[in-house]
């Protein structure tokens, strides 16, 4: 494989993230990390706070770039001339709801294969959602996230509280 896409809303990337991308990217020559503008969801970091942060945690990591979309995964996919989505499990919580994404992007684009990975087990239990919430109660994060999202939720609590 040239070309996948790993999309996601990444609010913010986590190393469980990084560790799906960088695995990704070691059997497809090039990952477009997709990072999602979905209105429906009350993201922590704005679409563009989200695309820099993506863009800071993966520029050193070759083969892999980063751009923002809107709208259907799939139809992001058929303009990039992409026929696979990479989708990360965590959790058999996770499956079902992967699952029923990934029959869905088939039903609507049957060329684009989804392919799931597992992170590494260390990062297994890390969801950007549990992440938030941890930090705000004063957990240390250095070991979960990439520097640059952990100092972007620092100063994004610290401008909350003014």
């Amino acid at each position: 494989m040239k070309l996948a896409i790993y999309p996601g809303t990444f609010d913010p990337i986590t190393n469980g993230h990084i560790d799906i991308a960088k695995r990704a990217v070691s059997f497809c020559k090039n990952i477009i990390i997709s990072v999602v503008k979905n209105p429906l969801k009350n993201t922590f970091f704005s679409y563009e706070e989200r695309i820099d942060l993506v863009k800071e945690a993966t520029k050193n990591i070759k083969g892999i770039s980063v751009e923002g979309f809107d709208g259907l995964v799939v139809e992001f996919a058929r303009k990039k001339e992409v026929n696979v989505i990479v989708r990360g499990l965590r959790m058999i919580s996770d499956f079902e709801y992967e699952f029923q994404m990934a029959l869905t992007n088939r039903n609507l684009a049957p060329k684009i294969e989804t392919i799931f990975l597992m992170p590494h087990p260390e990062y297994s239990f890390i969801s950007s959602r549990l992440i938030k919430e941890v930090f705000i109660l004063g957990a240390d994060l250095r070991k979960f996230l990439p520097v640059s999202a952990t100092k972007a939720l620092r100063k994004k609590l610290y401008e909350n509280k003014s």
